[in-house]
């Protein structure tokens, strides 16, 4: 019997397994996939805060990144620019496998092809139903890490609910003429409520995907056909991939000889759809919380409790001010988004916020904050009759 099963090898899982055997305990991983690295929907941006913090390789940064361009949806364009890079483009097949590398290392042992189907708590252990290769397999251990992403069926199966708000992601890798800089659009049009990018990569090579509550391929094909007309990419007959992104936290994230970590968690930024810094966060916080619960032989709920309230005291407030923010721009219209925009740029609100030094690319509620509190966009904003108080209903 293990110490620690993880269920889900991605970044998450990875950096528990790594940080669990590092600190002596016998850890299993178990993946889905038949392999770590396989092609993910998602931009792959991540903060130079989170870059050093996590000691990424520098061999699965594509690029850094110090500006981008935001098109309002009459085409307005709102350049964001700062001298030094505030974030990089990962590989993030390529950050996957190195951080899976790490906990191999380590000493973690992962198991491919093996889905997670059904928990059964005992006295003293908690077994894991599986489908490994095709074949029906029982997993053992002291404790459960459940890290398998959006629509984790075990944190249901837990008793912890499923999620309570959540967006489709839809992307597509595209070879582009001459993009430099990454380029965000919105408007109803683009992707109701949300927004889109066109992410350069690699040389003539470029991400281009959307956030959408509904038809996310529909938008997406629009976006690619535009971008073909403008001149931006070579082809919009592309293979495009979805994936489902929790934008709300689980109420709880922990139960007997159990946690929930990252995605299953809804440890996502709302207002991105971001999961690898705050995931990765999390992620630690649930190490260093199994490494105390698994010394002192106390796997019930109560001691597993504290993971829950350490995660909630570094992530609580960003996430509650960033579903605010999400729930607020879903209701405004193309017009309202243009004015917003324009008072950002015009009132000097643009270069005020990008000067300030301690406003963070990872941490968006302090934008939130500091915008809120210049009185042009907060005079429009009443006027358009939106609500102000955080984690209002």
């Amino acid at each position: 019997m293990h110490d620690v099963i993880i269920a889900g090898g991605g970044p998450i899982g990875s950096r528990i397994a790594c940080k669990m055997a590092e600190a002596g305990h016998s850890v299993i991983v178990l993946e889905k996939k038949d392999k770590i690295g396989g092609k993910v929907c998602c931009a792959g941006i991540l903060g130079r805060e989170c870059v050093s913090r996590f000691g990424i390789n520098e061999d699965v940064i594509l690029r850094w990144v110090n500006s981008a361009k935001i098109f309002s949806p009459s085409g307005r364009l709102m350049k964001l620019w700062r001298q030094d890079d505030q974030a990089c483009i990962v590989d993030r097949a390529a950050l996957d496998l190195s951080q899976a590398e790490k906990a191999m290392a380590a000493g973690a042992e992962y198991v491919f092809k093996c889905t997670a189907k059904n928990i059964s708590l005992k006295p003293d252990r908690i077994s894991i139903e599986a489908n490994t290769g095709g074949e029906k397999s029982c997993y053992d251990a002291r404790v459960l890490v459940v890290a398998n992403g959006f629509g984790s069926v075990l944190a249901e199966k837990a008793g912890l609910g499923k999620a309570a708000d959540f967006v489709v992601g839809a992307q597509a890798e595209v070879e582009t003429k001459n993009i430099k800089e990454v380029e965000v659009y919105t408007g109803r049009e683009v992707a109701p409520g949300f927004f889109a990018w066109l992410v350069p990569t690699e040389p003539q090579k470029a991400l281009v995907g959307l956030l959408s509550r509904k038809k996310p391929e529909n938008y997406i094909k629009k976006l690619l056909s535009s971008l073909k007309k403008e001149g931006k990419i070579n082809d919009d007959n592309v293979h495009i991939s979805c994936r489902g992104i929790t934008i709300k936290s689980l109420p709880k994230t922990y139960g007997k000889r159990l946690i929930v970590v990252g995605d299953a968690a809804g440890q996502v930024k709302p207002t991105t759809g971001g999961g690898v810094y705050f995931g990765l966060l999390a992620a630690d916080i649930a190490a260093e919380s199994l490494s105390e619960a698994l010394q002192k032989n106390d796997l019930s709920a109560g001691s597993l409790a504290k993971y829950q309230k350490r995660w909630k005291k570094e992530l609580a407030k960003e996430l509650r001010v960033g579903y605010w923010a999400r729930r607020l721009f879903e209701r405004l219209s193309d017009k309202q988004i243009d004015k917003i925009i324009d008072i950002t740029i015009d009132s000097g609100l643009q270069k005020t916020l990008l000067e300030d030094e301690n406003l963070s690319f990872d941490w968006h509620g302090r934008a939130i904050g500091r915008a809120l509190r210049k009185n042009a966009l907060t005079g429009a904003l009443a006027a358009m009759k939106m609500p102000f108080k955080i984690g209002s209903k």
